[in-house]
């Protein structure tokens, strides 16, 4: 298929990852092909896989639950990426997180995950219920 038919196009990508260690670069490799596909530049691209990896291990990390598999969905054009992840975990409060405070954490790693998706992304939106937690992560490539 041509590369100038596809790109006017939005181009999709689901997957369902089981809880296993690194899973989440078949997700950031999946991100990168179809970035590739669509011929968006590597740098426009790099951050999208921070929010990616970000997204995916929280959601293993929080979830909880019998069900320990993440759904994640791209849909990306040359203009934008929507980041879709999903788990079936039992949920948060997400008004009860704290901001983090780099008083506290100083020397720390941990904490900085929502924090970051919400600054690093263009928009972020988070449901989260008994049932699991959704989070939506659009990136503008332009």
């Amino acid at each position: 298929m041509e590369r100038s038919m596809t790109a006017a196009r939005p181009v999709s990508l689901k997957i369902t990852l089981p809880r296993i260690p690194d899973i989440e670069l078949v997700a950031v490799e999946g991100l990168t092909r179809l970035a590739a596909h669509l011929g968006i530049a590597e740098d426009k691209i790099g951050e999208a896989r921070i929010l990616v990896t970000e997204a995916i291990i929280n959601a293993f990390e929080h979830a909880g639950g019998a069900n320990t598999s993440v759904r994640v969905e791209f849909t990306v054009t040359r203009e934008r990426l929507v980041i879709f992840v999903r788990d079936y975990g039992r949920g948060f409060d997400a008004a009860a997180v704290p901001e983090p405070d780099p008083r506290r954490t100083a020397g720390r790693k941990r904490g900085w995950g929502l924090k970051l998706m919400k600054t690093m992304s263009d928009a972020f939106s988070l449901e989260s219920t008994d049932r699991g937690t959704k989070i939506t992560l659009t990136k503008e490539l332009r």
